[in-house]
């Protein structure tokens, strides 16, 4: 595989991520597959953890930076963004629905990260927030949101039904995609920010899923929901003319999280077959052309080199945000390789090992589970492909359909 050498800073933090995924996730990683619905209280330690880190971490960039200072070089910085992104690969190596239910790692953190302003990062910069945007009437439309916000003096009234919402029932706040008019279309549709135990707010039901059956899956009803105006994320105003774009921003910071999700299981099912081909007596040789070699070896070159392609893609898309250039296409682009990736690299890892990977004695079934999911939300395959395709074209979301 492609091994690039990160910064120090960055290694760092993906060494603990791997930690965090070898001595708490992988050991308990069937416990909770099995106990749906149970709470990982493992993850109680976790929050404890990285609190401290982050105290630490904060107290440390305080006393060490100032203006003699090394200046940042223009379009190489990795930041918030990049940081995440490769804790994510690590810790989803260790299993995608614990790393979906760590505190104050919810897609709705990445949605506040994204755009809200100072005095709102100030207010939630340190909440655990999901994010809700499916509704039971369309899926990956998600200019098609019917839940509304009325402004009545200074508060905003939400009314509707939000589904398919991750750690919904356990994350602290909510990020509620509403619209203000729906007369306006799409420019109209905003986000807010919503405590989960808060009045007109009410958890009807948690699902039962083929995967990540450790994260809780919720549907939640807002009904008259108030919350202050200033809960409201970005511009409050409508403006027509810039249609979707503030609100589909979110987008572009948590599509790259999602395909690192990918990324991460699909290497977990790379290692764990090559480690069953290598004792199974056959040698991987990348001086050779893969058709010259065993059928098992071929087809494991085909998917470790279809994981490296999803992996560079998913860098850059991350970079990209932390370097603050536009990457819709670049995130969707990276969403949809590695999505399908994902699927394709767990489910052949399953067939190279047979009834092996079938059964539970390994996590090789498992991960075909979890892995599935990567591939329809923050926007199905097809989604991200139409994304791509009006960017590649020039065509707005009304020319091509």
């Amino acid at each position: 595989m492609i091994n690039l050498e990160l910064p120090k800073r960055l290694e760092a933090g993906a060494n603990q991520a791997r930690q965090v995924a070898t001595q708490i996730f992988r050991p308990v990683s069937r416990k909770y597959d099995l106990a749906e619905h149970e709470y990982p209280v493992e993850l109680d330690t976790l929050k404890a953890m990285m609190e401290a880190m982050e105290d630490a971490g904060q107290a440390a960039s305080g006393a060490t930076m100032g203006s003699g200072g090394a200046p940042r070089r223009e379009g190489v910085a990795n930041g918030g963004n990049m940081k995440s992104l490769l804790n994510i690969i690590e810790t989803c190596w260790g299993d995608v629905g614990l790393t979906l239910s760590i505190p104050r790692q919810g897609l709705g953190n990445s949605a506040i990260a994204a755009v809200a302003n100072d005095e709102q990062m100030e207010r939630f910069g340190r909440v655990w927030a999901s994010m809700a945007i499916t509704e039971p009437e369309f899926g990956s439309d998600s200019a098609a949101v019917s839940t509304t916000a009325r402004l009545d003096g200074d508060e905003y009234v939400i009314n509707g039904t939000k589904i398919y919402i991750t750690s919904g029932a356990r994350a602290d706040h909510i990020v509620v995609w509403a619209t203000l008019d729906k007369s306006k279309g799409r420019a109209a549709i905003k986000s807010f920010v919503v405590p989960r135990e808060h009045p007109g707010v009410n958890v009807d039901r948690l699902e039962h899923k083929l995967g990540i059956r450790a994260s809780d899956t919720a549907q939640i009803t807002f009904d008259n929901c108030r919350v202050p105006k200033e809960n409201l994320l970005g511009d409050p105003e409508v403006r027509v003319d810039k249609g979707f774009a503030g609100a589909m921003q979110t987008f572009d910071n948590t599509r790259p999280l999602v395909a690192g999700m990918a990324v991460g299981v699909a290497r977990a099912a790379l290692e764990e077959i090559r480690t069953l081909l290598e004792e199974a007596g056959m040698v991987i040789d990348y001086d050779r052309p893969a058709t010259s070699q065993p059928a098992a070896v071929a087809k494991y070159l085909e998917l470790e080199a279809d994981w490296e392609s999803a992996y560079l893609l998913t860098l850059r898309a991350a970079w990209m945000a932390d370097n603050k250039m536009p990457n819709t296409k670049e995130a969707s682009m990276c969403k949809a390789k590695a999505g399908r990736t994902g699927s394709a690299v767990t489910l052949g890892a399953v067939e190279l090992a047979g009834s092996y990977g079938y059964s539970e004695r390994s996590f090789l079934e498992k991960w075909s589970r979890d892995s599935k999911i990567l591939d329809i939300f923050e926007g199905t395959q097809q989604i991200q492909q139409l994304v791509i395709a009006r960017r590649l074209l020039d065509l707005s979301s009304s020319e091509l359909k």
